[in-house]
């Protein structure tokens, strides 16, 4: 009998269901392996994937129905980009970390925490050696870590430039959180000290990276909006805990406008591919309430570009969650409700056809956010590439935010001085 008639006998040889199909399960991949199908033989190297490495499975469906789509190629483990992540918060354990299981070119190959019980915890759930944990006095060891040729900065918004000049130090790579830092100094200081030990940096503008956002860059840039004119939107969230770090001023640097407000500014800037010229903004701090002792509740501001459009953007710690976003043109506008989520993240589009309005929901597969920005930082290091969000992204960002603050602190409106040179790098591979 054949290995392929030998595996599609029936596998019922115990009265359980799921004991039988486990046996005939691992019956199957023995004979695979036997077959040379397997996992790579001993001292057999795997190759790097490429579009052609794909496996393609025969379709079970007819042409009626949309086609199924088979994950991968990913690399082998030993060639993924080693990261290092500094920083076990929220952020970190919900969101990072599990997306290296779906990333196809990262690992995580370290953590940085000064909280040694709670990383060895995490360790143990990712197969991480005990002698990759590192706290925050140790860190610099890192460039003694040949699995790590990546970081991932994940702390209070005030620490990020100690720890990307440390890490650039070390030799490795930085990938470093939004906002990228709390003034425009500490940012030019970072710019310079990846330069200087010739590293990569990137700003985690993980929005970049999104389809959907991705999508509403495309048509913009095809004049499928005509001329962009408006571009609305709003992010905000109901903070709890007042002696949380992002309500304290010396680690965030500001309240909601660096946190989720930059996230209004920045889509401004992406989506339409201008840079605003004027800025007019207010913002509210009530005393009386704990939370906002040290930093403001809400923030709405107005930016001005040279084309004329205009965006109106408003952000809030005081609000129900919030989020949306309206670019809007001659002939078309598009909306993403929510917007700026991990999840969840809906397009919509509406448009003029033979004379009649027509409302469309493109069908766009959903991918995790963090995994694709990662990747892209990946393929930077293997490839030797410019980051598409590079550190130029992240200093331009803090200006706008230091002159939205002093619109906000004088009642004027601020004008913005066009960045120097281009701020993004050349677009996302497609994944």
């Amino acid at each position: 009998m054949s290995l392929f008639a030998s595996l599609a006998r029936d596998p019922e040889t115990s009265s359980d269901p799921a004991s039988s199909r486990r046996s005939f399960l691992r019956g199957a991949t023995t004979a695979l392996a036997a077959a040379g199908l397997g996992p790579l033989a001993a001292g057999q190297s795997p190759t790097k994937p490429n579009a052609q490495d794909a496996v393609h499975l025969p379709e079970l469906h007819a042409d009626t129905e949309a086609p199924d789509k088979t994950p991968g190629p990913f690399e082998a483990p030993s060639q993924r980009t080693g990261f290092a992540v500094v920083g076990l918060g929220t952020l970190s354990l919900n969101q990072i970390l599990p997306a290296f299981a779906k990333s196809k070119y990262c690992r995580v190959a370290a953590l940085v925490s000064g909280d040694r019980d709670k990383s060895r915890k995490i360790a143990a759930q990712y197969g991480i050696p005990d002698r990759s944990l590192y706290d925050y006095k140790t860190y610099d060891q890192l460039a003694q870590n040949p699995d790590v040729q990546a970081i991932y900065i994940v702390l209070p918004n005030s620490l990020h430039a100690e720890f990307v000049v440390r890490g650039a130090k070390a030799g490795k790579h930085i990938l470093c959180e939004k906002p990228m830092a709390t003034s425009v100094k500490d940012c030019e200081r970072m710019i310079a000290a990846c330069k200087a030990a010739n590293v990569k940096l990137m700003i985690a503008y993980r929005q970049q990276y999104e389809p959907m956002n991705r999508q509403i860059i495309k048509m913009v840039k095809e004049g499928k909006l005509g001329t962009v004119k408006s571009f609305i939107a709003t992010n905000g969230q109901n903070q709890g805990d007042p002696a949380q770090w992002r309500q304290k001023l010396a680690l965030a640097g500001g309240g909601c406008l660096p946190d989720v407000g930059i996230y209004c500014f920045n889509a401004a800037r992406f989506l339409s591919g201008e840079e605003p010229s004027e800025v007019v903004a207010f913002t509210t701090q009530p005393k009386s309430d704990p939370r906002f002792t040290e930093v403001e509740e809400s923030c709405g501001f107005t930016l001005h570009f040279p084309s004329g459009l205009i965006a109106t953007c408003s952000t809030g710690y005081g609000i129900h969650r919030s989020q949306f976003l309206r670019i809007e043109g001659e002939k078309a506008w598009a909306e993403l409700s929510p917007a700026f989520a991990y999840t969840g993240i809906k397009l919509k589009t509406n448009r003029t056809e033979d004379g009649h309005n027509v409302l469309s929901e493109p069908s766009i597969e959903e991918k995790d956010q963090f995994a694709l920005e990662m990747d892209h930082m990946a393929q930077c290091v293997q490839q030797n590439l410019q980051p598409h969000t590079p550190g130029e992204e992240g200093l331009h960002d803090q200006r706008i935010t230091d002159a939205i603050y002093e619109s906000a602190r004088t009642g004027r409106s601020v004008k913005i001085a066009p960045p120097p040179q281009p701020t993004r790098g050349p677009d996302p591979q497609e994944s």
